[in-house]
């Protein structure tokens, strides 16, 4: 490859790097302390903030319009400003400079889209920090201190309560740790826990890592506790009219942990929840309140068995599950009753279905219809959490204090930049102006490193940094060749180009040889490895990758540089050496 292309290429690393980068520069340089605490707040969290900010700030501008007709739209708000003037484009109508506050409300067509535009605004601005946090480099639980869990599943309690009930028995296994690693999430995701990592280990076990401080007793009764699941009557009437009322009075209906401030809006045997559908990602999205009985219809523990299936007739995608006899006599005589109206299905105080009740429902099988295929896996899915009842029990767990956190990032970080320094120093004093190459190399490898470990989405751990120190030894003994060979060229009286060229040419396959070797052994360590040595072999991997290209690549182009466009003849590497 030529000089040309040379540059090229390490021009258009760096930039990629970069962009790699960013999110990470973004998110712990750029994004404040109490900005980082709500992106990493729960997705409902984050929604139900917007909706109160937004409903807060409306009121406040209706409000300052009504007192002060000729009140300006402040200027440190501009993306207010933008929106205003594209619905007097979109309008065709002009309006008047410096814009007023009641002129920029008026331009929009209700209090409706008002709020639901200023609600977007705060939404762009939390999801942008979340996505940051998604693409940066995240601390592991020993340098950001936290909990890790290992809960075991009771596989054979789950066989053991079907009885006679016909199964393929590794379906079955795989069907309840599936419902088991779901459940966990939903619960964990409802009680605010931030940034979790839930997966399963092994057949049986499911692995929790939860990162900043947590209660210990909250974790585990989170993780034993038990999906409530129900039916429920919805009150039509009084659905609608709180409807009416929550739309009227936004920023003041529920209180910031989500409970109604005024119990009277509802009847008194009733309670309101959310209704939620489930999006395209899996998660859980409020379509509206209902207010629905306090009485339990029926208890999802008389569900035998879901399944989906299809409409005779349509052919369209339908829910079936099946009562055992005392559910059957239940559902069959409250559906007689309550025909024409609505009966929903509660799970872990979420509204997941609310279908009409056409017929009284009797012999124990149940359809519900009137969605797509990927709305009855779904539904399917939360009935499953009734019969599948999957025991679970912490079997490990490790609490880590923040402050130990602090103190490992701290010796991690001085123990990078000790090594650094060190090597720097070294590479300075021995082999003098060649040194610096060595230098700028060593600065750029931990820069393409922390970029890669960026792009991937890492999580940075103590043996990780372990790796990176060993990285730097590796990235400078590369350099030791290459300045060693250059050195016997010159005593031979070679002139420089012609050193620096044989110098590179004949260290490459001793530098590749030794660097191929250490990169097989990492991958072999990240693929049969489990937790901190898979950490190590990750960084160690990446480490020889980066530690090529800066020797090979960045370090061989300053010395071109210096020798073709700078004209020197000579070549400070070492003492004695000219």
């Amino acid at each position: 490859m030529n000089k040309k292309s040379r540059l090229i290429t390490i021009i258009a690393v760096l930039a990629v790097c970069f962009a790699f980068l960013w999110p990470t520069i973004s998110w712990y340089a750029r994004t404040p302390k109490e900005d980082q605490a709500l992106a990493l707040s729960t997705l409902e969290n984050i929604k139900d903030y917007s909706n109160f900010k937004a409903a807060s700030d409306v009121k406040a501008m209706v409000a300052a319009a009504k007192a002060d007709p000729e009140t300006l739209v402040p200027a440190d708000q501009e993306w207010f400003k933008e929106q205003v003037k594209k619905n007097y484009k979109l309008e065709n109508k002009k309006y008047s400079e410096p814009l007023k506050l009641v002129d920029a409300l008026n331009s929009f067509a209700s209090k409706t889209e008002l709020v639901n535009f200023v609600e977007g605004v705060y939404r762009k601005k939390i999801l942008k920090n979340k996505d940051f946090y998604k693409n940066s480099v995240k601390l592991g639980l020993d340098l950001s201190g936290g909990m890790n869990v290992i809960v075991k599943a009771d596989l054979d309690a789950v066989i053991a309560n079907q009885g006679d009930t016909p199964y393929v028995e590794e379906t079955l296994k795989a069907e309840a740790m599936a419902q088991a690693v779901e459940t966990l999430s939903n619960r964990i995701d409802r009680f605010g826990l931030s940034s979790p990592t839930i997966r399963q280990q092994g057949e049986d076990r499911i692995y929790i890592e939860l990162p900043g401080s947590a209660e210990a007793d909250q974790i585990n009764s989170i993780i034993q506790g038990r999906g409530i699941l129900n039916f429920r009557l919805v009150d039509n009437e009084a659905t609608q009219a709180f409807t009416t009322y929550y739309y009227n009075h936004m920023d003041s209906t529920f209180d910031s942990k989500g409970r109604l401030i005024d119990a009277s809006v509802i009847p008194e045997d009733c309670v309101v929840m959310g209704y939620y559908t489930t999006d395209a990602y899996g998660l859980d999205q409020r379509e509206g309140y209902l207010v629905v009985k306090k009485e339990v219809a029926l208890d999802g523990k008389h569900i035998e068995s879901a399944e989906v299936g299809a409409e005779d007739l349509t052919g369209k995608p339908q829910v079936n599950f099946v009562l055992d006899s005392e559910g059957s006599e239940i559902f069959g005589e409250f559906t007689g009753k309550h025909v024409g109206e609505n009966l929903c299905i509660v799970s872990d105080d979420k509204v997941k279905s609310n279908a009409r009740i056409q017929t009284a429902i009797t012999g124990g099988r149940v359809a519900i219809t009137g969605f797509g295929i990927q709305e009855a896996q779904n539904l399917r899915k939360v009935l499953q959490t009734a019969w599948l009842d999957v025991p679970l029990s912490v079997e490990s767990q490790q609490v880590i204090g923040a402050s130990l956190g602090d103190q490992a990032i701290k010796q991690g970080l001085l123990a990078i930049a000790v090594g650094l320094i060190a090597i720097m120093v070294f590479m300075l004093i021995w082999y003098q102006g060649a040194g610096v190459n060595a230098c700028v190399a060593q600065v750029l490898n931990l820069y393409i490193m922390f970029s890669i470990l960026s792009a991937l989405n890492l999580t940075v751990t103590l043996p990780m940094i372990a790796g990176m120190i060993l990285t730097i030894g590796m990235a400078v003994d590369a350099n030791v060749i290459i300045f060693e060979r250059i050195k016997e060229e010159r005593r031979l009286g070679k002139d420089r180009a012609s050193s620096m060229n044989t110098g590179f040419n004949n260290a490459f396959w001793a530098i590749m040889d030794s660097n191929i070797t250490t990169f097989i052994a990492a991958i072999f360590m990240s693929q049969l490895g489990t937790g901190s040595v898979q950490g190590f072999a990750y960084s160690l991997a990446i480490g020889v990758v980066s530690t090529l290209f800066t020797t090979l690549f960045v370090s061989r182009l300053m010395f071109d540089f210096q020798t073709e466009v700078v004209g020197k003849k000579n070549i400070s590497i070492g003492w004695g050496i000219k």
